[in-house]
């Protein structure tokens, strides 16, 4: 069983509403699922739509193919129906006009009307869908007293009730999980994460698609004892958080591309004065505005190579909710443990979609400040904030932690002491102490993962959110082709793992890399630092995400 339902109509139509009562049904009946929104920047109008992707076994990504439309609107049929499988459904309410034969029309208004509340209407067509599935009413009320109060979640009832007789089982309900569960946006999971680390300043200015993070902070703000500031702007946003990570706390901020523009003075600002730091991008497509609610991979060389200079920074960027939680606290520690800049890569489509995860195993989340001792400068130990180390990294105090030591940063060029210098000898010592600390930071780097066959003919790269379409499209090209396929999908991008793909590339037959942009970043990328160039290229830069489907069809017309 594996289902795929669109829910669709204007901004302002109760989608939203709908699709999470939808979804959190289907959870607690022991579905795994993927829902992907699409949706306009505007607050009412034009055509939004959700997709929910609903099976028994584990669901990584979404599809294009459709089971059933829940339509709002006739637009919705319009636009969607030719993605609609010949033994579908369409779901509407009568006064939605269209003449398709797989047409189920409710009459959910005039059910709305008769509960007495024309809220409800929504329900009433929810009712109906799970008839068709041949769910029953089990977990519905509770999930409706979630959001409602009593009164209007039985007249929620109510109007479910009518809907579901008003149609027939299609299907019979087979037998479902009962594996634990949680429902989470990436984004979601990287505010997990970075509570996990100890996350205790969050600062930032509200941009798409980065926002989500500050406001789930925000609700756990409280009980997890962290301050959330929402900054004037971007610049003030970032500087506030290397303020708090010089005065000790373990301190984030967050953006998209827009946002991250007006950071990266202040990324090199964190660069030179070795002051730990995590960032979180989350892109959409540029420039400028762009297309503020879609999805790009386009940031990559952005972020790589931000801000003026050469200091070490890493990139990380995030596959899937749960790597997004692990690699959001990792990020913390190597923060911390190079006091470098960690920026960690997300986009759109991972940080809107909703998936369903197993919970968290915070054993494996590691707080490791990488201090110094300060017992070692109580004794009156002479204290340099830049100490010219063999490693590069030098020991960090926290200011007014021991008495009489003075913890000196600059932003200019500084000696060991942290005070200003235009000394050539001591800039070209300062430099090259820095630069150190990317030669070591190599050393803790992860490979990328591989999905697939470990001896493939065809090796299909990319990176980031395109781990769980990528996995999918080689299960689909394994069983269609005759050749086998792999794909090497990178969690860390900046220094870039090589291993593991200089063994591979010399082995395979072809290399594509598979990206959302419309230059191959990834492959530019990996040229440039190892001399492997791919042979083909997949890229998909409209906005919308790259389904499973799409790359297969893609890859197999490209071997033609």
């Amino acid at each position: 069983m594996d289902f795929n339902l669109l829910i669709g109509g204007a901004a302002g139509q109760g989608m939203e509403t709908f699709s999470a009562t939808l979804s959190k049904i289907l959870q607690k009946r022991g579905y795994h699922l993927f829902t992907l929104q699409d949706y306009m920047s505007r607050v009412r109008g034009g055509h939004n739509f959700f997709q929910i992707r609903f099976s028994e076994n584990l669901v990584k990504t979404h599809r294009d193919d459709l089971d059933g439309i829940i339509a709002l609107n006739s637009e919705t049929i319009d636009l969607h129906l030719k993605r609609l499988h010949e033994n579908g459904f369409i779901i509407a309410d009568e006064d939605v006009p269209h003449h398709d034969p797989r047409l189920i029309t409710i009459p959910a208004k005039r059910l709305a009307k008769e509960v007495g509340n024309p809220k409800v209407q929504s329900s009433a067509i929810l009712g109906a869908l799970l008839k068709i599935y041949g769910m029953d009413l089990t977990f519905v009320e509770e999930i409706f007293s979630y959001k409602f109060d009593d009164k209007v979640v039985q007249q929620n009832m109510e109007a479910f009730k009518k809907g579901y007789e008003l149609t027939e089982s299609r299907f019979v309900e087979p037998e479902r999980s009962t594996e634990k569960t949680m429902m989470l946006q990436a984004n979601e999971s990287i505010a997990l994460g970075a509570l996990a680390a100890g996350l205790k300043f969050y600062s930032a200015y509200p941009m798409t698609p980065a926002t989500s993070i500050m406001s789930y902070l925000v609700k756990k703000s409280f009980d997890a004892k962290v301050v959330v500031e929402q900054a004037e702007d971007e610049i003030a946003a970032i500087n506030m958080a290397i303020g708090a990570s010089y005065a000790g706390v373990r301190s984030m901020t967050g953006t998209s591309g827009g946002g991250y523009s007006l950071m990266v003075e202040a990324v090199g600002m964190a660069g030179i004065m070795e002051t730990p730091l995590v960032i979180a991008e989350i892109q959409r497509p540029g420039p400028a505005t762009g297309l503020p609610t879609r999805t790009e991979q386009s940031d990559l060389n952005f972020v790589i190579h931000s801000s003026h200079g050469e200091f070490p920074k890493m990139v990380i960027a995030l596959r899937n909710p749960e790597d997004a939680f692990y690699q959001t606290a990792r990020a913390f520690n190597l923060a911390d443990k190079y006091q470098i800049p960690v920026i960690i890569l997300g986009d759109q489509y991972m940080a809107d979609a909703i998936r369903t995860v197993k919970p968290f195993d915070l054993s494996k989340v590691k707080i490791d400040r990488n201090l110094a001792d300060e017992s070692v400068y109580q004794n009156g130990k002479e204290y340099r904030r830049y100490e010219l180390t063999e490693t590069g990294v030098s020991p960090r105090l926290i200011p007014g932690k021991v008495e009489g030591t003075m913890v000196n940063v600059d932003s200019d060029e500084h000696d060991e002491f942290g005070n200003i210098t235009e000394s050539a000898e001591v800039r070209v010592r300062m430099v090259d102490k820095r630069a150190k600390k990317l030669e070591l930071l190599k050393e803790d780097l992860l490979e990328p993962e591989l999905l697939g066959s470990e001896d493939p003919d065809i090796l299909l790269l990319g990176f980031g959110s395109l781990h769980s379409p990528l996995s999918e499209a080689v299960e689909l090209l394994n069983a269609e082709s005759g050749s086998k396929f792999s794909a090497l999908v990178f969690g860390d991008v900046w220094p870039l793992p090589t291993k593991k793909l200089e063994e591979l590339s010399s082995k395979v037959k072809l290399l594509i890399n598979v990206e959302q942009n419309s230059t191959g970043q990834l492959a530019a990328l990996i040229s440039q630092v190892t001399g492997i160039r791919v042979h083909q290229s997949v890229l998909k830069y409209d906005g919308r995400p790259l389904s499973a489907t799409e790359i297969r069809d893609k890859v197999l017309e490209g071997l033609k």
